[in-house]
């Protein structure tokens, strides 16, 4: 039986199967996270064609704040989501209202403080993240404008992971579509018509985020009818230390990102000049496409496997798990393949510089060449966010880039002096050991899923032995009183 209040579907986590489900809450969370990331490649493509490598250089380098913004959101988003969705399994919907509001809290707790502190120490960020002298007016005007959007950007990510969470999947798909779509027509109007430069573009962006953020409110009026919810600012320690630890590693797979683009950008304008921070800016917006697809299949699994480890069905957990890695597996092989094969083209669409396309384009293929394997390992992240190990979540999270790639990619090319090859080629060996780690880690765990399954099984037939012997025992008083 379908049970819909105010058009969110409560049921949907039991009535499903597995299969369905991911297809379901997959789509909406890579789009969510796609348009994120496509503000600042939408900027990319349209100041790139118009004016040049030194705006692109200046996307390049503000690259790594917007990281930050976005893994932020994403950390209240997973936190959150993935609390609110324990709770929906176990029925309890106090608690849910009281994550929403603490997580909705949060958020002007955190992004008020941090958009006026970088707005203004914007120049001294910008030098730190390696800025030219080329590229640093460029770097400014961007950053000026862009870091308004920035609570709006949360708001809606946020809200719509919350949705998601409690069976609504198409507010967030719709709400980022509006964005995009807003995005790209007022960037056109902006840069390529008006001819507002970088400026422009930032002033586009964060006009999006706007009109995104009132789509995602308007729906999420009927979550505050249904909870009876008012507005008001509530924090509660334990909620907020839940939130935050178990969205913490989802916080660090994305300003990881941003810290290792900035790590790299000095050394590449050390060691090899802006053309290879411009390249670099380049293929981290095509990866970044094809890595943004793995972490929606598995923040996707996320609401599922949380749902139901909530409600302890144990069994369809374990076949959540094993048919999101099957997914996620298939989809970036096609990926990697259209990857490999299409790199020139790609590339073309960022940048008009022939030079430039080929060297990219050998940089890219290098970048990607073991990218199937790390599908697993992001699945792993999530998995273990769903079951509540923080712990096991952040160490695998960080393993990747903070613990293997930053440091080996410091070696190729600092020490070893291997220059932009040896940044390129870091990539596959931090990918090939982060996800062979997560094979053996996500191994352990379902042996001990299996367990609670077995646990589980035994304890049904206990109950069915018990009903049985209680109805026979019935009977024969029954049959005695008679």
């Amino acid at each position: 039986m379908e049970v819909f209040i105010n058009g969110v579907d409560h049921n949907i986590f039991e009535k499903e199967n597995v299969g369905k489900l991911l297809m379901k809450f997959s789509i909406p969370a890579i789009v969510s996270l796609l348009v994120a990331e496509l503000y600042n490649m939408v900027d990319t493509v349209f100041v790139g064609r118009v004016i040049g490598g030194n705006a692109i250089g200046a996307l390049v380098v503000v690259f790594p704040i917007q990281r930050i913004i976005v893994a932020i959101s994403m950390m209240i988003a997973i936190g959150s989501s993935t609390a609110i969705a324990r709770n929906n399994g176990k029925k309890d919907n106090e608690s849910i209202k009281a994550v929403i509001k603490n997580a909705l809290s949060l958020i002007f707790l955190t992004m008020i403080p941090m958009t006026i502190l970088i707005f203004i120490f914007r120049d001294n960020v910008l030098n730190m993240l390696g800025t030219s002298k080329q590229i640093l007016p460029y770097a400014h005007d961007y950053l000026s404008i862009i870091i308004f959007g920035s609570i709006f950007q949360c708001l809606t990510i946020s809200i719509g992971y919350i949705m998601m969470s409690l069976g609504d999947r198409k507010t967030a798909l719709k709400s980022t579509i509006t964005g995009a779509v807003t995005n790209t027509i007022v960037d056109y109007f902006l840069v390529v018509k008006l001819s507002y430069g970088v400026k422009g573009a930032a002033f586009a962006t964060i006009f999006s985020q706007f009109i995104s953020f009132i789509y995602a409110y308007l729906h999420f009026r009927d979550i505050k009818k249904e909870y009876k919810l008012k507005f008001g600012f509530e924090i509660k320690g334990y909620i907020l230390i839940s939130i935050i630890t178990v969205g913490f590693s989802a916080f660090i797979v994305e300003a990881e990102d941003g810290i290792l683009l900035a790590v790299l950008n000095n050394l590449l304008l050390n060691h090899v000049g802006d053309i290879g921070v411009i390249i670099l800016g380049v293929i981290s917006k095509l990866s970044m496409f094809m890595f943004i697809t793995m972490l929606g299949i598995s923040s996707a699994m996320q609401p599922i496997a949380a749902y139901n480890l909530g409600a302890k069905n144990y069994r369809k957990l374990k076949e959540v798990v094993k048919k999101t890695v099957i997914f996620a597996l298939m989809t970036s092989a096609i990926l990697w393949i259209i990857g490999l094969l299409f790199a020139e083209q790609l590339i073309s669409v960022f940048v008009k510089e022939r030079e430039i396309i080929v060297e990219a384009a050998k940089a890219f293929r290098i970048m990607i060449a073991v990218f199937p394997m790390i599908s697993i390992y992001y699945v792993s992240i999530y998995y273990f966010q769903a079951l509540g190990k923080a712990r096991t979540s952040f160490i695998v999270s960080i393993f990747r880039q903070i613990i293997i790639l930053l440091p080996v990619s410091i070696l190729l090319i600092k020490i070893l002096d291997l220059g932009a090859i040896g940044a390129w080629v870091s990539y596959p060996i931090s990918d090939f050991t982060a996800s062979v780690t997560s094979i053996i880690l996500m191994k352990i765990e379902s042996e001990k899923l299996d367990v609670n399954i077995e646990k589980s099984k035994s304890k049904k037939i206990k109950e069915k032995d018990y009903k049985v012997n209680e109805h026979k025992n019935k009977k024969i008083q029954d049959d005695l009183i008679q």
